[in-house]
């Protein structure tokens, strides 16, 4: 059986499955395989291994001739066309759990960049920009004591909220049900959406990709916000109306904001909202920690030879 990776993967984890399958595997390890080959590959394979930067939709199904399984090295599957996959009786794997608390590090790491004017700072020393200390020289919003709203409480949402509470932050939240363990543990309140908005000084999105979600952040919400407000989004671009946030950031409705995703991924150094000096951006890095993304990969590879061999997937899709 043949198995097609999109993304280069590391010796010490293809070596035991080159034993047993026919591996195609891209050439780079930071470019995704060319749609083109995607296409022309995935013809004769089996098993497909992939990640966020394919989209894996109806025209490549359409190509597959005996695809069984796809496993997606991500949390995240709104690239794959699910209903296509299960009408054909293909199955879909991908990797919850495995990176909740790098996510949560980068995640926080992101909102005290922002909120400190860390990437600034550096920038003014490369630049030779340093001339003198000034009384207010690169200010920025304090974080200890300060208020996180957190929307969307899952496994990453409760890994921020416990790192905030080692700030001493008052810990708001908005999820789709309660989560007791954040409030018994953490002394989290929950807040429907609006409140949570105007009562918050760092908005923390984690919420999921749906149909539900898209765009939820937009004029409204940053409307709600404070002014001083740090907005932070390490959830999917698509969650974000990046239009409405340009506006947002630029007339100082809001005062910033730390994005690690985009709505459509990679940008470039001409994306509009890195002309602003009170964005501070990042390239999709939220679980790249080494030992994480090797967990993934295992992960994700071991759904994918389950698959093949008739076995349940360790996380599947439903």
């Amino acid at each position: 059986m043949k198995i097609l990776a999109t993304c280069k993967l590391p010796e010490e984890l293809m070596a035991p499955i080159k034993e047993k399958y026919e591996v195609v595997m891209a050439d780079n390890e930071n470019e995704p395989m060319p749609r083109k080959r995607l296409l022309s590959e995935i013809e004769a394979a089996d098993g497909l291994f992939t990640n966020v930067a394919d989209v894996i939709d109806q025209e490549v199904f359409d190509r597959a001739k005996q695809l069984k399984v796809v496993s997606t090295m991500a949390v995240g599957y709104d690239n794959i066309d699910l209903e296509v996959a299960r009408n054909r009786g293909i199955l879909v794997g991908h990797t919850p759990g495995v990176l909740t608390e790098a996510t949560a590090d980068l995640t926080f790491a992101l909102l005290m960049a922002t909120g400190r004017r860390l990437i600034e700072g550096m920038d003014v020393i490369r630049d030779d920009q340093w001339k003198s200390w000034g009384p207010f020289f690169l200010t920025g919003q304090e974080i200890y004591g300060k208020t996180i709203g957190i929307i969307g409480m899952g496994k990453i949402g409760l890994g921020v909220a416990k790192r905030a509470k080692g700030f001493s932050m008052n810990i708001l939240y908005h999820n789709r049900s309660r989560n007791e363990e954040a409030e018994m543990e953490l002394d989290a309140s929950y807040l429907e959406l609006d409140a949570l908005l105007e009562q918050s000084d760092y908005i923390v999105l984690l919420a999921p990709s749906t149909k539900e979600t898209y765009h939820m952040m937009s004029t409204p919400q940053f409307k709600k916000m404070k002014h001083s407000a740090v907005f932070i989004n390490t959830s999917r671009g698509l969650n974000v109306d990046e239009e409405a946030l340009y506006q947002a950031l630029q007339s100082n409705e809001i005062w910033a904001a730390g994005l690690d995703v985009f709505q459509t991924e990679p940008i470039n150094s001409n994306h509009k909202l890195l002309q602003l000096r009170n964005v501070t951006a990042l390239p999709h890095i939220g679980s790249a920690a080494i030992e994480t993304r090797l967990e993934m990969a295992r992960l994700a590879m071991a759904n994918l030879v389950n698959g093949l061999e008739g076995k349940p997937l360790v996380h599947q899709v439903k």
